[in-house]
């Protein structure tokens, strides 16, 4: 025995294995024999052979926890975690303080998606040898999968403690720094990660995904072109160069990688995102399949899309419902332990938090800046919790004034965010982002206050159960629609979008020279992003200018792809391509000056004109509309019916077509709706920001009322 075991730990295990077996003959029982004789055959791969050894031993000597503890490696080894999980029980029972016993248990329990045991197993093998790097190391694992980030951190810290030059550890510490939105940090722990080792193709892509967060498009390109010169097959590398590709407005290149990844496999949510990117570059090639291919794998529950990405395309409310859903349950899951937990708040004030990335020269805050400044101050106190990119500017300058407190949370983790609205006794949050780019949804889903909305920034549902109420009105959610709304409906008279009575419009008009414009001709335009713009749509417009000698068609030029591709669909459809005209972005109040010069505004169908819309009515543009069946499709009846101009709002698509060629047809009637417009302006319900900031605190109050009284929240409409 003493010949075999030196054998055996100096490597010669067929030499070993010769003497076990010698033993073996002479003394058949001999169960440490059977047990090493075992290893030696775990060892050489023969794990079958090494557990009928490890059993015969045990039969033996019963007692043994080392032989326990190895057939517990070996059964994992074979796939048999369950019974692992015995054997280790089983070795830990006849040696409490079997702290490898505890590791190897964990893992199994790891293998079994039995993570808060693993983690349970981890512990104990800790509290007996501290110095254990690997329990350590699998802890940080464990708790990184149960969304301990944190805690997570701290684990691969005390494995660096350890081993300082551990790469693996320093990894996934850079993606627990990520994961906490530490991007910065994150991108230096990848950085020191990668000058020992380059070719770790993980600690790129948590680098890419990292700077990716920073806004640091490039380097993040470069950081996922690495991940695939070293893994091609890194389906996540695809996804992220085609979100760049598309923030960058390379909207082939961002299609191609998105088509990448589906060759290698179907990551969640790609299908939604290279149609939207397509839509974006007014690519249509296959568009009624591609909108099928998002909608049947929505339907069938899969992770096709996210809720931004189906609003443009023939969606219903139950789609986008279910949508929302699925990408809540997934992204945004309700915490375990909220972090308001029932205890009651009063003040003298109610206290509101609005949370946005957008409280700068965005269109949401455009909508929004007379609002915040007509709050009553006496009966609300309003808090700004601010996650965008610095900004300077008027309106941003408007906006920082106009609340109680305004603190920038960018860098700030969605727990520290969500214990600081609790920490200031919120009543109310308000989520102006929704499922929107740069959406911190993570604090919601901690139930950071009492009440919390969904107020304008997403045309929908967010599918949360965690977000209380919707601010709507009855024409984008009208009666009988409040079930595919997860949130309870909080109709407010008119309409629910806010706008700014202060918004100034240019002195001066440019020319139709200046704006790319025939000196003469009617003018339709459609100032939406592009991809609201879909064939049907499209083919109308290009009816109205084929009948209508010497028009043309006003548009935003919002990338550099899609004008070449609306051109070509033009001249397909028989218009000379050169009666399409690009407005480039310019300042806010001189493209709103620039309404002057159009005739007649014609809607998008499926996701309305909504800021757009608003900005048209106040420049006196009138626009035409077809109401639809969801929210973002009726948000352009909603308007024109609280402007009081409900004639303009059509049914379907022959009606919406009749309509804008009369009107183009017959200047005198064209003129009265304009002369409304003028007149109206001041007095309409829409552009009262007063009246409508008095209803939307009306709105607030009956919901905390609610809350309050400990009755259950409900939906209700609020008087005019």
């Amino acid at each position: 025995m003493a010949q075999a075991v030196a054998l055996h730990q100096r490597g010669r295990l067929a030499d070993a294995q010769a003497i076990y077996q010698s033993v073996l003959r002479q003394a058949p029982d001999h169960s440490e024999a059977l047990h090493l004789f075992a290893l030696t055959h775990a060892q050489s791969g023969q794990l079958s052979e090494a557990e009928a050894l490890l059993n015969r031993s045990l039969r033996i000597n019963p007692k043994s926890p080392a032989a326990h503890s190895d057939l517990g490696n070996v059964q994992s080894g074979l796939g048999r975690h369950a019974d692992a999980i015995e054997s280790f029980s089983e070795a830990i029972a006849l040696k409490p303080d079997h702290a490898e016993a505890f590791l190897n248990r964990g893992n199994a329990f790891m293998r079994l998606d039995r993570h808060a045991e693993a983690l349970s197993s981890y512990d104990r093998a800790l509290a007996i040898n501290p110095r254990l790097g690997d329990a350590h190391a699998n802890r940080g694992v464990a708790l990184s999968i149960l969304g301990q980030f944190g805690a997570a951190l701290a684990s691969f810290d005390r494995v660096l403690a350890l081993k300082p030059f551990n790469v693996a550890a320093m990894g996934y510490r850079a993606e627990m720094l990520r994961l906490l939105k530490r991007h910065e940090e994150a991108v230096s722990a990848c950085d020191r990660a990668l000058t020992m080792k380059s070719d770790m193709a993980g600690i790129w892509l948590t680098r890419g995904k990292s700077l990716q967060a920073l806004k640091r498009r490039d380097d993040a390109l470069v950081s996922y072109r690495k991940v695939l010169a070293l893994e091609p097959q890194v389906a996540e590398a695809w996804v992220g160069s085609g979100i760049l590709s598309f923030e960058l407005k390379q909207l082939d290149d961002a299609v191609a990688a998105y088509d990448k990844a589906l060759l290698l496999e179907e990551p969640a949510y790609v299908q939604g995102l290279r149609l939207h990117a397509k839509m974006h570059a007014c690519d249509w090639s296959d568009f009624d399949a591609d909108c099928e291919k998002v909608l049947a794998g929505l339907r069938d529950g899969k992770l096709v899309a996210p809720p931004f990405t189906i609003l443009p395309i023939a969606s219903t409310a139950a789609d986008q419902l279910r949508c929302a859903e699925l990408f809540t349950a997934q992204a945004a899951p309700a915490a375990a332990e909220p972090q308001w937990r029932g205890e009651p708040y009063s003040h003298d004030r109610i206290r509101i938090a609005y949370l946005s990335s957008d409280l700068h020269e965005h269109a949401m805050a455009r909508l929004m800046v007379g609002v915040f400044e007509q709050h009553d101050r006496a009966r609300f106190e309003t808090t700004a919790l601010a996650f965008g990119p610095p900004h300077d500017g008027e309106l941003f300058g408007r906006v920082q004034k106009s609340f109680d407190r305004f603190i920038d949370v960018r860098t700030w983790t969605d727990r520290r965010i969500a214990e600081e609205m609790i920490a200031l006794e919120i009543d109310i949050a308000v989520d102006l982002n929704g499922h929107t780019d740069n959406a911190r949804t993570g604090v919601m889903a901690l139930r950071a206050a009492p009440v919390q909305i969904n107020f304008l920034g997403f045309p929908g549902t967010m599918g949360a159960p965690y977000i209380d109420a919707i601010i709507a009105d009855g024409v984008v959610i009208p009666d009988g629609q409040q079930a595919l709304y997860s949130e309870r409906v909080v109709t407010l008279p008119y309409s629910y979008q806010p706008t700014d009575s202060k918004r100034r419009i240019a002195d001066r008009t440019p020319s139709r020279q200046e704006a790319g414009l025939p000196p003469r001709g009617f003018v339709f335009c459609s100032f939406n992003n592009n991809y609201k713009i879909t064939p049907v749509a499209f083919g109308v417009w290009m009816r109205l200018l084929r009948e209508i000698d010497g028009s043309v068609l006003w548009l935003l030029e919002g990338n550099p792809v899609a004008p070449g591709n609306l051109r070509r669909a033009a001249e397909a459809a028989g218009v000379a391509p050169d009666r399409l005209v690009f407005a480039s972005r310019v300042d806010q109040a001189e493209h709103l000056a620039r309404h002057r010069l159009a005739d007649l505004f014609l809607d998008t169908i499926h996701y309305n004109a909504h800021t757009t819309a608003s900005d048209a009515l106040w420049a006196g543009l009138p626009l035409i509309t077809v109401q639809g069946s969801t929210f973002a499709s009726s948000v352009g009846a909603s308007l024109l019916h609280a402007f009081g101009l409900p004639e303009l709002v059509t049914a379907s698509l022959d009606e919406y077509a009749a309509l804008a060629l009369k009107l183009g047809r017959d200047p005198a009637a064209l003129a009265e709706i304009k002369g409304r417009l003028a007149r109206g302006r001041d007095t309409a319900p829409l552009f009262d920001t007063a009246r409508f900031t008095r209803r939307l605190e009306a709105a607030y109050t009956g919901l905390i009322d609610q809350r309050r009284s400990g009755q259950p929240l409900s939906g209700f409409a609020v008087p005019r």
